[in-house]
């Protein structure tokens, strides 16, 4: 296992988790990893702080939050222009397991044929329920969805299969592959980048693949939370805005002509259901950021 490996956190503004994280990867039994922390913009001095105490991280500063995807993008270019075989995303609110970056690695060195893999990956907060164990995408409707959330494991979700798109919680794949797709798409900032660089990467002719031996914990989502809980819930308005535009962007990228009537139906019925969800929660603001994210998604073009 000689093959060099760039994994890729993004810190903004959260020391004790990004810290955390880099505890755990100091652990791992893989001997030839790097880890690099981009930090993106914080303005509480928490990349400067990283560095000085984890002094074997490679620290890249952003001077402003160019988000997940702009983040992970000059992580990647670093691992590219420095040699590295292959790139992980990795999120900062994960732990790993000391042994779980060996299997994904033999895996795309045994399998010339898959482009990127991604672990078995639990929450955090009771390491028996899954997070995340395999994408799948649902053609006829246009929508994504991850095997076993928030159930406990079982027996199926230890066989190596194949998987439509690989969640960007824990994304390895080939930087020569990255050389051929190109980068993540940054005007997604956050939310469907993964799915559409999945997507670029199966268009290349490679497979997908998720590995249940690899294991990863997950904290999930302390990005986009609020510390209070109020009339709006814990979540920020700005997922929802993010996330509905993204998905139509995604729709509009890559829905074949044949299939556009019944993903348009079951899109409106969906977001119809959201809007009236909240409104009847008098979550206003997230109503709003819905209604903006769908009009921008519609308006405004991807690239």
């Amino acid at each position: 296992m000689n093959e060099k490996v760039a994994i890729i956190l993004i810190n903004w503004n959260s020391f004790h988790l990004t810290n955390d994280c880099i505890k755990s990867l100091g652990k791992i039994e893989y001997p030839n990893a790097d880890i690099i922390v981009v930090d993106n913009g914080s303005a509480d001095g928490s990349g400067d702080k990283l560095k000085s105490e984890n002094e074997n991280i490679i620290l890249i500063k952003s001077e402003i939050n160019t988000g997940f995807t702009g983040g992970n993008n000059l992580g990647l270019r670093y691992s590219l222009e420095n040699g590295y075989t292959y790139s992980m995303l990795l999120n900062n609110d994960t732990f790993v397991e000391p042994d779980f970056l060996g299997p994904l690695v033999d895996f795309l060195n045994t399998h010339p044929e898959v482009g990127a893999i991604q672990p078995r990956i639990f929450f955090h907060h009771d390491r028996k329920l899954i997070w995340n164990a395999g994408s799948g995408y649902n053609k006829l409707l246009g929508y994504t969805y991850t095997r076993g959330y928030n159930k406990p494991s079982n027996p199926k979700d230890e066989i190596i299969r194949t998987v439509d798109w690989i969640t960007g919680c824990a994304f390895l794949t080939r930087n020569n592959i990255l050389r051929e797709t190109g980068l993540l798409t940054e005007k997604f900032f956050i939310y469907y980048e993964d799915v559409d660089l999945s997507f670029r990467i199966k268009a290349l002719g490679y497979k997908l693949v998720y590995h249940p031996l690899s294991i990863v914990y997950h904290i999930a989502g302390m990005a986009n939370k609020n510390k209070a809980i109020g009339r709006e819930g814990q979540l920020n308005p700005i997922v929802h805005y993010l996330s509905s535009r993204n998905r139509i962007w995604l729709l509009k990228k890559y829905t074949p002509w044949y299939l556009f009537p019944v993903i348009f139906l079951y899109n409106c019925l969906r977001n119809t259901g959201i809007i009236i969800y909240f409104a009847l929660r008098f979550r206003f603001k997230k109503l709003v950021a819905v209604l903006n994210g769908i009009k921008d998604g519609l308006l405004q073009p991807l690239t």
